[in-house]
């Protein structure tokens, strides 16, 4: 079997009402580069069910899995990450099953990897500028933005949008590396992969980890009802980041210029 150019993870947790089994094989029959990894993740309503239905479709374009029980989207999306690293795809990644990203923006994905060979990471971002197709509830988006804020002082990093469920990377030994443990986070994992990312060892000669991040800017994205977020959640995912920012401190150089005035006296 040839390996893929992209594995595309698809995690699903009772998302039967919402998935689109047209929109998935229509995909899959216009990206013959493309291998869809469908996770359930410990559904109860019939999810596994729809999601065999799209792989009896397309058997070769389609890996299903099942979790049982509900282990969570991180570990979702871990375990069929490391299926498309087993298949050696050259690329993977993750949308949301409700399809809030509609898959055909995964050729904007591709587009910035193919042309930009020092990207390693694109993140999708929602930014509501004109021309773009963002239909967001307002009480998210400001929830998003101060949570934004958050981030980017938790990571050092002035990312826009870390919570988009549209990543995709490149596949390679070091990269490979940032799945080989489970999240630590729920509901955050989306920070934690970049701090993971972030921390990856350097080569010689090779730009910094912050340098080969891209934020892509969506052209279209759709707010679905059905979300799982409650607003404790809010709360947790603040509890988490803080142990994120933590790990980075922990991990983070020391200061050449402190050490230098340390040596001078």
């Amino acid at each position: 079997m040839t390996p893929p150019e992209l594995a595309l993870v698809v995690p699903c947790y009772n998302e039967a009402a919402r998935l689109d089994p047209e929109a998935f094989l229509l995909f899959v029959a216009t990206h013959q580069g493309v291998q869809l990894v469908l996770v359930d993740d410990g559904s109860s309503d019939g999810t596994w069910e729809i999601l065999e239905r799209i792989r009896a479709a397309a058997p070769e374009a389609v890996t299903t899995l099942r979790h049982s029980p509900n282990r969570g989207k991180a570990e979702a999306v871990r375990a069929g990450i490391l299926a498309g690293l087993a298949q050696r795809a050259a690329l993977v990644g993750f949308f949301d099953a409700d399809l809030a990203t509609p898959l055909g923006v995964v050729d904007d994905f591709l587009a910035v990897l193919r042309d930009r060979p020092a990207v390693e990471f694109v993140l999708g971002s929602r930014v509501k500028l004109m021309g773009r197709d963002i239909r967001r509830k307002a009480t998210r988006h400001y929830f998003g933005r101060v949570f934004a804020t958050a981030v980017s002082h938790a990571l050092d990093l002035p990312v826009y949008d870390t919570q988009c469920g549209a990543k995709i990377l490149r596949a390679n030994p070091a990269t490979a590396t940032l799945f080989d443990t489970p999240f630590r986070s729920a509901w955050i994992f989306d920070v934690e992969l970049i701090g993971r990312y972030l921390q990856l060892p350097v080569g010689p000669g090779e730009p910094a980890r912050r340098d080969r991040l891209y934020e892509l800017v969506l052209p279209a994205w759709h707010d679905r009802p059905g979300s799982k977020l409650r607003w404790y959640d809010f709360a947790r995912a603040a509890v988490e980041l803080g142990y994120i920012w933590r790990e980075r401190v922990a991990h983070r150089p020391p200061d050449r210029r402190g050490l230098a005035q340390e040596s001078r006296r």
